[in-house]
């Protein structure tokens, strides 16, 4: 009996919440469902708080290798701060530029989805893991770039 009274005590959904009964006890069948019921509750919450945790991991990855390739360009542009200039000009680069950020617009605005914020970042973390890989994106230049070098010519 001391065993289901503390059950009673420590699951929340347990405790007498409908002062119409008074003090009665809940039966022992009523406690050990509400403590189940809880118990289930308790794992969902867990599981969710692991897929949680997994993106994070995801997240913390890829801002560690956003940093690093951010790094290597600073690095790079100390050791030689001349180097490339006036070799292209600005109105080519934008229209690199250009070029890259429509394609890749494209693809983003046919796969996103904003009813809500939580599936507006579930579609950009996806859209992101399946179209900016560094192979898409390498096909992205090499495109654009053709495209371009056909219209200079």
């Amino acid at each position: 009996q001391k065993g289901y009274d503390d059950l009673q005590a420590i699951v929340p959904t347990c405790q007498q919440q409908d002062f119409s009964i008074g003090s009665q006890k809940l039966s022992k069948a009523i406690v050990l469902q509400k403590t189940i019921d809880y118990i289930q509750f308790l794992h969902k919450e867990k599981k969710k708080q692991e897929e949680e945790v997994s993106t994070l991991r995801k997240d913390v990855m890829a801002l560690k290798i956003m940093k690093v390739n951010y790094e290597q360009i600073v690095k790079a542009y100390q050791d030689n701060p001349n180097e490339g200039k006036d070799q292209v000009s600005d109105q080519v680069k934008f229209n690199v530029f250009q070029g890259i950020m429509d394609s890749l617009f494209q693809s983003f605005n046919a796969s996103i989805s904003v009813s809500s914020f939580q599936e507006l970042s579930a579609c950009v973390f996806s859209w992101i893991e399946e179209h900016c890989k560094p192979q898409t994106l390498r096909d992205i230049v090499i495109g654009v770039l053709h495209q371009l070098k056909s219209q200079l010519c």
